[in-house]
């Protein structure tokens, strides 16, 4: 499963991890990724959307129809 919400574009970011001693290591910031389902009426069918969790309160906001047109502006298939 790729870490990339659909609707924000949000990815993992890359950085350091800091020890006590201060030694540098690799270290990944993963997105907060959650698999969710939405019925979509203008369908009359169900999506599976793969969303952070910023991107599940922005479809609360602007609605499921409003989302999916954004991703699909994005080119992504829904």
């Amino acid at each position: 499963m790729s870490a990339r919400c659909q609707l924000t574009g949000v990815q993992p970011a890359f950085g350091k991890k800091v020890s006590h001693s201060h030694r540098r290591t690799s270290r990944r910031f993963d997105p907060n990724i959650q698999t969710k389902r939405y019925f979509l009426p203008s369908e009359g069918r169900t999506v599976r959307l793969k969303l952070s969790a910023r991107g599940i309160k922005t479809v609360d906001k602007i609605g499921i129809e409003a989302a999916v047109r954004r991703i699909r502006a994005r080119g992504e298939k829904v």
